[in-house]
C-alpha cells in the first residue's frame, strides 16, 4: 500500500489533526526498500501509537525499539530512517 500525498508517492498513510499534529501509519506491507534515510526540516516529536518491532535508527546510532507510549526526538536535518517489523505502525507527530 503507498500513498499519494502532494504529488509525492509515500509509503504511508496519514490524517491531519492539526496544524503541527499528524497521524501517520506505514502498513505492514510497505516495502522495506521504501524506509529510506531521510531527513526532516523541523524538529519533531514521534509518540508511537501502535508497534510490533518496529525500530527507528537515528545517524550513527544503533536502532531502538518503538515501544508503545514512548515519545522520541528527532532534531530537523537529522538523519534517521525506520526498520521495519510486523503489522502496522502507527505514530503520531508533533512537528515544533
Amino acid at each position: 500500500m503507498v500513498a499519494e500525498l502532494g504529488g509525492n508517492l509515500q509509503p504511508y498513510v496519514e490524517q491531519k489533526l492539526s496544524d503541527n499534529r499528524r497521524l501517520r501509519t506505514f502498513p505492514e506491507t510497505v516495502w522495506e526498500d521504501d524506509l529510506v534515510w531521510h531527513r526532516d526540516r523541523t524538529d519533531r516529536h514521534i509518540k508511537v501509537i501502535s508497534s510490533d518491532g518496529w525500530q527507528l535508527q537515528m545517524d550513527n546510532k544503533i536502532p531502538k525499539d518503538l515501544v508503545i507510549g514512548e515519545t522520541h526526538f528527532i532534531p530537523k536535518e537529522t538523519y534517521h530512517r525506520l526498520i521495519k517489523g510486523i503489522n502496522d505502525l502507527v505514530v503520531e507527530i508533533i512537528d515544533q
